[in-house]
């Protein structure tokens, strides 16, 4: 992993409360990520991971607190944000193709009432090339295995050429050829100075792909470089105690809601 010193702050959260029924889903979260980090945001079933990314790009209401992208509320600075849903959230079934699928991260450029044109397909086609399903541009999203459509959308996301992605799951019911082929572009993308935030399960993998962890349980229980956060204590204050470790503190399960 690069282990730069990082100086600017990629995204700012402060406060950020989200409550569903009075109950709170994430609370009073505090977050200063910097740029340039490949960032793992893990905890235990209904920890409000997702919850967290999606409060932070306006999808869904926030009971209170603030968010900046490099200083700036969302609404200033769509340009700079990718993101890319969990597979199970997206209708498959809709009737499009896949450089279509690709070329819709073009939008928040173009504008929804200019059409692509040779340089917006291009570009849709060399993201595709990337994660390795430039010969399925003309196939419809319906017909793609479960790796290839997560493959599909972070073509999506790469093609916007964002600053800061956010990723929910990407790992999530792939093969591990498909695993391999995502990890080496986040890397990519690490060392191009991109942040990235990736919502992760597999505890195992988490010293290996990132460089940077935010341990969530409903509030933050730390934030920081892997390396002196992705510690045992941490993960038995995140997962409540159930964590198992083999030689080394490496973390092979952890369970919890």
């Amino acid at each position: 992993m690069n282990n730069t010193p990082h100086t600017e702050i990629a995204l700012t959260v402060d406060d950020l409360t989200v409550a569903y029924n009075s109950k709170p889903a994430i609370w009073d979260i505090d977050l200063n990520i910097p740029e340039g980090v490949l960032m793992a945001i893990v905890g235990p079933n209904g920890a409000g991971k997702s919850t967290l990314i999606k409060a932070v790009l306006n999808l869904i209401p926030r009971a209170a607190g603030t968010v900046r992208f490099y200083g700036k509320p969302y609404q200033q600075a769509r340009s700079l944000v990718g993101y890319v849903p969990q597979r199970g959230s997206v209708d498959w079934d809709f009737p499009t193709s896949v450089l279509d699928v690709v070329m819709m991260g073009l939008y928040g450029k173009l504008g929804w009432f200019r059409r692509p044109g040779r340089s917006e397909k291009q570009k849709a086609l060399h993201a595709l090339d990337q994660v390795g399903l430039a010969d399925f541009a003309d196939r419809q999203i319906s017909q793609l295995s479960g790796g290839q459509q997560q493959r599909t959308f972070l073509a999506r996301a790469l093609v916007q050429d964002a600053q800061i992605y956010f990723m929910d799951e990407p790992f999530a019911a792939v093969d591990a050829v498909t695993e391999r082929a995502i990890i080496n572009i986040l890397r990519e993308l690490k060392d191009r100075g991109k942040t990235v935030l990736v919502v992760h399960h597999d505890l195992q993998t988490v010293p290996d792909y990132f460089d940077w962890v935010t341990l969530l349980n409903v509030e933050v229980i730390a934030s920081g470089a892997t390396t002196t956060t992705f510690t045992p204590e941490n993960l038995q204050r995140t997962y409540g105690g159930r964590v198992s470790y083999l030689h080394g503190g490496q973390v092979i399960a952890a369970s919890g809601d």
